[in-house]
């Protein structure tokens, strides 16, 4: 039968009945999963981040559960959770240091600023890049206020996931692919009408005739949309 716990049994409070060398088997354990927890971030790409940085999120999620177990269970020792506080803010603040000085690390862990659109053109190859949809940038853009890609000089997809949009002046503003979700789904790969239409992939615009069947000259797709002004 186990015996009851004790109230205040220093000894199990801090290490139970764990030997001392134990904690530095902590420590291994936690240097693992700081890794594991940077190079899953980093993986799954920069949605998951948004506001936080990535060394920010690994400490919220290695401290938190490092701090959660031992204030609810008796056979968890609190130095154990000391020890893994330690080397993670250790972590944290060895990684940042060499990032700050090495353009290179920063890169890798952080990512860097990538131009997703241009002249009011998706940049198609740096877009597929990205770990981020159509859909998701045309709805940053449309909280831009932006309404049509024709309005966009240029977009540039953060670090942080966020979207940066510069649009153009007023009297500079041309014809573009449309981002309102209704004016979108009216795509067609054959012409009915001439007029100037875009590209539904990257927003190329080109003037088309009736019954035309065209294929996207800047990326090589067949949906097009009637460009919105």
């Amino acid at each position: 039968m186990q015996e009851p716990v004790q109230p205040f049994d220093w000894e199990r409070m801090f290490i139970d009945q764990f030997p001392w060398l134990y904690l530095g088997e902590v420590a291994f354990r936690t240097l693992v999963m700081f890794s594991v927890l940077l190079l899953a971030l980093k993986i799954s790409g920069k949605r998951q981040i948004k506001q936080l940085s990535v060394f920010e999120l690994v400490l919220v999620i290695g401290l938190g559960s490092a701090a959660g177990d031992p204030m609810f269970y008796h056979d968890v020792p609190l130095l154990s959770a000391v020890v893994v506080f330690i080397v993670m803010m250790g972590c944290y603040k060895l990684i940042t240091r060499i990032s700050d000085r090495n353009r290179t690390v920063r890169e890798f862990l952080e990512g860097r600023p990538v131009y997703v659109i241009e002249n009011g053109c998706i940049l198609v190859k740096n877009f597929k890049q990205e770990d981020i949809t159509q859909d998701e940038l045309f709805t940053a853009l449309r909280l831009a206020g932006i309404k049509q890609l024709g309005e966009v000089q240029t977009a540039i997809l953060e670090p942080t996931g966020e979207v940066s949009v510069f649009p153009y002046p007023k009297t500079d503003i041309k014809a573009g692919l449309p981002v309102l979700p209704k004016a979108l789904q009216e795509f067609s790969e054959e012409i009915e009408h001439s007029g100037t239409y875009a590209c539904t992939n990257c927003g190329h615009i080109e003037t088309l005739g009736v019954n035309d069947q065209p294929t996207c000259s800047n990326c090589t797709h067949q949906h097009w949309v009637k460009a919105m002004h």
